[in-house]
């Protein structure tokens, strides 16, 4: 999943950037399940069957609707390039590993530091809001935090209430469809998905 969201900041093809979308979302459809297996209830089972319908299916047929729809193939890019991305990538890697970091690796109910990775998974999508100037980087930016946010709880053990899951994914789900109608105003609009476009509204 962290490798996922590096090679988001990376492709530059949408279809591609779906693609690696719906993979993060499998693994987190996985470890739902794999978690499942120890207390199984009807709210995880419907949880789970809603993860998979809204981030694997549901999602990925909204953002390749509004790619055709548009007759997108690539993103817009990121505000920093190539080089420096990386660059900040392994920072934001690294600094997991800081001594104000430290006790959060106890929390991993499986070796240590395991939990580092999906918290480099979150500061690395947080990365990619911010350095997206695409609005599909940023939506995808959005929703590999949450997959990441969801990872970690799993990792670190912590009880999740499946109805509290269901919910998140049905806002999930609702706010997919409010993103991408707004996604067709703003290129119906401006001709471009790119966000920093949105200046000429002050202007």
């Amino acid at each position: 999943m962290f490798i996922s969201v590096v090679l988001l900041h990376l492709i530059k093809r949408g279809s591609t950037a779906i693609v690696l979308y719906v993979f993060q979302s499998a693994l987190i459809a996985l470890l739902l399940i794999l978690s499942s297996f120890d207390h199984p209830t009807f709210l995880l089972g419907c949880a789970i069957v809603a993860t998979i319908a809204v981030k694997m299916i549901a999602a990925p047929y909204f953002f390749s609707s509004l790619l055709k729809k548009h007759n997108l193939k690539f993103l817009v890019g990121n505000y920093f390039n190539v080089p420096v991305t990386l660059l900040i990538i392994t920072a934001l890697a690294a600094l997991t590993r800081a001594h104000i970091f430290k006790d959060l690796a106890l929390l991993g109910v499986l070796h240590a530091d395991f939990l580092l990775i999906p918290f480099a998974t979150i500061l690395v999508s947080l990365f990619l809001i911010i350095n997206g100037r695409g609005a599909l980087s940023q939506m995808l930016g959005i929703l590999s935090l949450e997959n990441g946010i969801v990872s970690f709880a799993l990792f670190a053990g912590l009880e999740q209430n499946p109805g509290f899951q269901l919910g998140i994914t049905i806002n999930i789900f609702i706010w997919i469809m409010m993103v991408s109608v707004l996604a067709s105003l703003i290129f119906k609009h401006h001709g471009s998905l790119d966000v920093s476009a949105m200046k000429r509204l002050i202007e």
